[in-house]
C-alpha cells in the first residue's frame, strides 16, 4: 500500500471532480504530519514549530465546526502502530463529526474560519483524512 499525505481535500484541487457521495452524517479521520518550523506564506521566519501553530488553529476550530453542526470528537498525539506498518508515523490524529458533506464544505467559507486557516497551513507537512459513514452510534 502506497500512502501519499496531502494538504488539501481532493473536491478542492483544481480540475477536480466531485466524487458521487451519500449525503448524511459522517466522520473524518485525520492523519496529521507537521513541518518542524511553522512556514508561514507572510512571515520570512517563525519561531512556532509546525505542532505549536497547528494547535493554535484547533483552539479556534471548535466554533467553526460549531457554526456548521459539526464538532470535534479528539485530537491526541500518535503513540505508535499496532496493526500494519508505515515507513513514518503521523504526529496526531484528529476526529471530526460532520452532519453532512455539505457542512464540511460550509466550513471553508466562513467569515471566522479564514483568520484560522493560516497556522493549519504554516504547521501542516501534510495529512491524510478517510471520510467514514455513520452507520449507527455504538452504545
Amino acid at each position: 500500500m502506497i500512502v501519499n499525505n496531502g494538504l488539501y481535500p481532493h473536491h478542492l484541487k483544481a480540475g477536480a471532480r466531485a466524487e458521487p457521495l451519500e449525503d448524511g452524517p459522517f466522520i473524518a479521520i485525520s492523519l496529521l504530519k507537521f513541518r518542524n518550523l511553522a512556514e508561514y506564506r507572510d512571515e520570512s521566519a517563525s519561531t512556532l514549530t509546525g505542532a505549536e501553530a497547528f494547535a493554535r488553529y484547533v483552539a479556534a476550530l471548535p466554533e467553526c465546526l460549531n457554526a456548521v453542526g459539526a464538532r470535534l470528537v479528539y485530537v491526541g498525539d500518535v503513540a505508535g502502530v499496532d496493526v500494519g506498518e508505515v515507513e513514518e508515523l503521523w504526529d496526531m490524529a484528529a476526529v471530526v463529526e460532520y452532519p453532512s458533506f455539505a457542512a464540511a464544505q460550509a466550513i471553508l467559507k466562513l467569515p471566522e474560519y479564514q483568520p484560522i486557516i493560516r497556522h493549519r497551513r504554516a504547521g501542516l507537512a501534510g495529512q491524510l483524512t478517510l471520510r467514514v459513514k455513520i452507520r449507527g452510534k455504538l452504545a
